[in-house]
């Protein structure tokens, strides 16, 4: 009974995995001039690419900036970096799904305007406004209304679609961003004052 039991499992596994394998040994016979034959062309997504392989879906993979450095003038004039960016390297196209920033602990979101806006803010008020634009896109900036946190992009708009790593002229976008923020009455130096919350996602149809 044991080895009947062994026997009728090991015959299982033997057709689960034949079904599994793809071959191509089955064939149409063509037996007179003119026939015709089709073939059938399937797809199977695997981790390495080969037939028969473990199935996976298309890896992605991007980059987005670790931090978005501000700089402050004892003026009131701010400096962003100029080389921020978004880098795709997975094979398929991907896209920036929404935007969104967080103040830190400490801090307070304020409408984005000219840095005059906050020159009647009281030193160390610990507040301040931004700007963000993804591929030369439309400007998106904080407003008035929520202190903590704003959503800045809530869809995919222009500028923020980046095709496969094959395409090197289009798998990147920029960030372009600004900021206004109150006086300090000491210096400082790499303080977070905010996060902001890239989501990505496939560009699928």
């Amino acid at each position: 009974m044991k080895n009947t039991k062994k026997i009728i499992s090991l015959v299982l596994a033997i057709c689960m995995l034949a079904s599994l394998a793809i071959s191509a040994s089955a064939a149409n016979t063509v037996d007179a001039s003119g026939g015709t034959g089709t073939s059938s062309v399937t797809l199977s997504s695997t981790v390495d690419g080969s037939i028969g392989g473990d199935p996976a879906a298309t890896k992605m993979s991007v980059t987005v900036p670790t931090v978005l450095p501000i700089a402050v003038g004892t003026d009131g004039t701010v400096s962003t970096a100029t080389d921020a960016k978004i880098v795709n390297n997975s094979f398929g196209a991907v896209k920036v799904n929404s935007v969104s920033i967080e103040a830190a602990q400490g801090w307070s979101l304020a409408a984005f305007g000219d840095k005059t806006t906050l020159a009647h803010e009281k030193v160390n008020a610990n507040k301040f406004g931004f700007q963000i634009s993804l591929g030369n896109g439309e400007k998106k900036l904080t407003d008035s209304k929520n202190a903590s946190k704003q959503t800045l992009l809530t869809d995919a708009i222009e500028g923020c679609f980046m095709s496969g790593v094959g395409d090197t002229s289009a798998n990147s976008i920029g960030i372009a961003y600004d900021a206004i923020v109150t006086p300090v009455s000491e210096a400082v130096t790499n303080t977070a004052i905010a996060s902001v919350l890239f989501i990505i996602a496939w560009d699928a149809v």
